[in-house]
């Protein structure tokens, strides 16, 4: 069984991102799991913190969720045409110390997908995600792109995915990302 781990980039309690992740969850291929992680209680990044206190405990938790995972779904907002501060703070914290990027990062099969209410999906702060990727030596898929344009008329108030056509999408994603990380494996991190 592959073990992936999944993260939103939103701490809001009605995020498109969180439900489009739980809708993932539910529609995951046999042979594969999605664990959904959270980033509350990372605090903003400071490297006095990380001088005097050490790195968070919730940063830590994190990061080993990640290390023992077989792959890494991250559901992005987009937020001014690019990835939210929350999300890439957490990788900020989740790449210290820096050596131990190679641990949690390195050779990681990712994926990177998002809802927005907007027209045009999530398709910059996917792209902006790109270089943050290559920097931590993660193994990005591309052999599928999950853009949830208009997800206010997607997912009902309750975040349950009410459109079938962008649940049988969701589905061929999620196929798609566990083969390669199936693949990855054989390869070994």
């Amino acid at each position: 069984m592959i073990k992936i781990i999944g993260i939103t980039g939103s701490l809001r309690s009605g995020s498109y991102n969180t439900a489009l992740l739980r809708m993932a969850a539910g529609l995951m291929p046999n042979g594969a799991m999605l664990e959904i992680a959270t980033l509350k209680g990372i605090p903003l990044y400071d490297g006095d913190i990380e001088v005097n206190e050490g790195i968070p405990q919730t940063v830590i938790v994190l990061q080993e969720q990640i290390a023992a995972a077989d792959g890494l779904l991250l559901a992005t907002p987009e937020y001014n045409n690019s990835i939210p501060g929350v999300f890439k703070n957490a990788i900020d914290w989740l790449s210290r110390p820096p050596s131990s990027i190679v641990r949690v990062f390195g050779n990681c099969p990712v994926a990177v997908m998002g809802a927005t209410p907007g027209g045009f999906g999530t398709v910059l702060s996917q792209n902006a995600w790109l270089p943050v990727l290559r920097t931590l030596g993660m193994r990005p898929w591309f052999g599928g792109r999950l853009l949830v344009s208009r997800a206010n008329h997607v997912f009902n108030e309750s975040g349950e995915m009410v459109d079938e056509a962008a649940r049988e999408q969701l589905r061929d994603f999620l196929a798609g990302f566990a083969e390669f990380v199936q693949a990855s494996n054989k390869l070994q991190r």
